[in-house]
């Protein structure tokens, strides 16, 4: 994913001012993501009692794997939308994450498969 944020301009400019560790967690394993203006500079496995981080984003393989596709099915095409059926949860504090929306949206669906 850090080559094709680096890949994308656009998004390190909309993440010039997002200084923040983010917690992943897929299937209860942990992982803390952190940034630094824009670009990522660490990802630290956890569990981790001690890490800080500001907001964290809780889901399943399953439903990360139908949110990469190229084309996700309904539900599954964004990470709001996962969260309002039942697979995957934000705890934390939202504010961060409001504020740095589509910064972490478009992040997220780095992931996404290329269109055959």
């Amino acid at each position: 994913m850090q080559t094709r944020l680096d890949a994308t301009p656009h998004m390190v400019r909309m993440g010039r001012l997002f200084s923040e560790t983010v917690l992943l967690e897929i299937d209860g394993d942990e992982f803390y993501l952190t940034f630094e203006k824009g670009q990522l500079a660490a990802i630290t496995q956890g569990p981790s009692k001690k890490t800080p981080y500001r907001f964290a984003y809780k889901t399943n393989a399953d439903a990360l794997h139908k949110f990469w596709q190229w084309r996700p099915e309904a539900g599954f095409h964004d990470l709001f939308a996962m969260a309002k059926i039942g697979q995957a949860e934000i705890a934390g504090d939202i504010l961060i994450l409001v504020k740095n929306l589509r910064f972490f949206k478009e992040f997220m669906a780095l992931g996404r498969t290329q269109e055959a």
